[in-house]
């Protein structure tokens, strides 16, 4: 009986290892790599990382478009300094900014990566996962450190572990888009679901699209309608003049705290293009959002559109970067960076090895 019962599990355990294996496999060649999850414990890992000297790392924060935009291989070869990524996809940065001008150790420079209708709205939405990251960061155990070490290390060698987009609750996810009968009753919004290749994610938090979907139309356009679907959603009404302007002071407040503690910060604004560039452009016209943002906070600020090598830069979807322009544009920005004072991040002696 017992050996009956030792065959049956040994047999079991090599189905099981047989279907995981084949899985595997078959996500591989569809081309997949590994992809980190991008999570509250991710992000805290992160968050403990921003207390080097200020000559030797820049943190940076803000929403999905700096988590592509700023291709992590080029930037160290370029500077050898380390990036700390605390950006976070589809959401305002003003949480971060906060907790890190509450901060009293961190003195270091800080870069702010601005999406106009991201950055200066009040949708609770956009406030969501800035917020669960700072909660698990300030709250977060021994237990669950141990947990994300273990968690990270089978991440880094199997691509089916992809929590975000493989998972049984990500799978399920996809349900109402295949069965019409199952999609979001009206006035109900479940989400955006993204296709898998759009968005994957190194474990220093760099995301990134593959080049298969920049190939693949159908992938792009699905991306560019839920961008298209998420514009005619209800919003609330713009600012009126004195609304933005206590807003912008608000920022200030935190960019001050930072800055007499001898931190540096700067602003960025990475590329969009297409529809995406041209609604922006009708909703946050430049003089009024970014120019004043910049004014009255006393910041320096690094605009896409100031420079002849980001400028015409095409993102595929019209609010990212591939990762191939990614590398220009984080070329060109070293350059500009290291032209304000405080940000002399270009390494001379590495340049000539690239």
């Amino acid at each position: 009986m017992e050996k009956s019962i030792l065959k049956s599990a040994i047999l079991m355990l090599v189905i099981v290892a047989a279907v995981v294996v084949g899985y595997e496999i078959h996500l591989r060649n569809r081309g997949l790599e590994v992809s980190y999850d991008d999570g509250p414990a991710l992000w805290s890992n992160k968050r403990t990382q921003v207390y080097g000297d200020k000559e030797d790392q820049v943190v940076f924060i803000g929403s999905s478009r700096i988590k592509y935009d700023l291709d992590l291989d080029t930037w160290n070869q370029l500077t050898g300094i380390e990036a700390v990524q605390l950006a976070c996809v589809g959401s305002t940065p003003l949480p971060i900014l906060k907790d890190l001008a509450n901060d009293p150790e961190f003195k270091g420079r800080l870069v702010i990566d601005v999406t106009e209708p991201i950055f200066f709205s009040s949708l609770p939405f956009f406030l969501d996962r800035p917020t669960k990251n700072l909660k698990y960061y300030h709250d977060h155990t021994i237990a669950q450190d141990a947990s994300f070490r273990l968690h990270s290390a089978l991440e880094s060698q199997f691509v089916f572990l992809d929590e975000e987009n493989l998972s049984m609750n990500a799978q399920l996810s996809i349900v109402p888009y295949i069965v019409p009968q199952l999609q979001d009753r009206p006035g109900a919004f479940g989400g955006p679901i993204f296709p898998i290749e759009f968005g994957r994610t190194t474990f220093d938090r760099q995301t990134y699209m593959t080049d298969h979907f920049v190939a693949d139309t159908a992938q792009v356009n699905m991306v560019k309608g839920i961008w298209a679907g998420l514009a005619k959603m209800p919003m609330p009404p713009p600012m009126n003049d004195q609304q933005l302007l206590a807003f912008i002071q608000d920022i200030k407040k935190s960019t001050d705290k930072i800055k007499a503690r001898g931190g540096d910060v700067i602003f960025v604004r990475t590329p969009s293009s297409g529809d995406f560039r041209q609604m922006e452009l009708a909703g946050f016209a430049r003089p009024r959002y970014w120019d004043q943002l910049l004014k009255v906070t006393q910041c320096p600020g690094i605009h896409f559109e100031d420079d002849a090598a980001t400028k015409n830069l095409i993102c595929p979807e019209f609010s990212h970067l591939n990762l191939a322009d990614a590398k220009t544009y984080t070329k060109a920005f070293v350059r500009i960076l290291s032209q304000h004072d405080g940000w002399d991040v270009q390494s001379e002696k590495l340049l000539t090895k690239i």
